[in-house]
């Protein structure tokens, strides 16, 4: 089998092929797999991240001195939804370091939970939403945790307040 014909089975693994060979791997494999399989897809998501609030970071005001990274705070959506990263609240600075991250001391756009309908018409950024909630979902916040995106390092961390 040519590798172009293994990736073309391998992007449908539900394809008879495939599915044959994943029954015949053990569990231990198995687990490996898939724990390369979401260690790729979380680094992927992540680069979603850092690239849309780039984007958004670059169409702020040009007075002001360019933001090198936002933070996202979770939130408990409704119970079948569980804890998501919140990406309509973000807080950018101008400083490496971890700012104060009261209004006072930074630009910060916070929508309550019951205006996502408004949010959504406003605010979307469907991808971002999409992979934040994502990377939420394979690994779960805690509700006391930030998430930083810093974009000099391109760098995402998860930082316990």
């Amino acid at each position: 089998m040519k590798s172009n014909d293994l990736a073309s089975a391998l992007a449908t693994p539900t394809a008879p092929l495939v599915r044959e060979a994943l029954t015949r791997l053990t569990l231990k494999s198995l687990e490996s797999l898939t724990i390369e399989s979401l260690t790729a897809t979380e680094e992927k998501l992540r680069e979603v991240v850092v690239d849309r609030v780039a984007a958004f970071a670059a169409q702020q005001s040009e007075d002001a001195p360019a933001p090198v990274a936002a933070y996202f705070t979770p939130t408990e959506r409704r119970a079948a939804q569980g804890v998501t990263w919140n990406p309509f609240i973000a807080a950018l600075t101008t400083t490496e370091e971890t700012p104060d991250l009261r209004h006072t001391h930074t630009r910060a756009v916070r929508v309550p939970v019951r205006e996502a309908e408004l949010t959504d018409t406003l605010f979307a950024d469907r991808e971002l939403a999409s992979a934040l909630n994502r990377l939420a979902a394979i690994d779960p916040p805690e509700l006391e945790d930030v998430l930083r995106v810093h974009l000099p390092t391109r760098q995402v961390t998860r930082v316990t307040a």
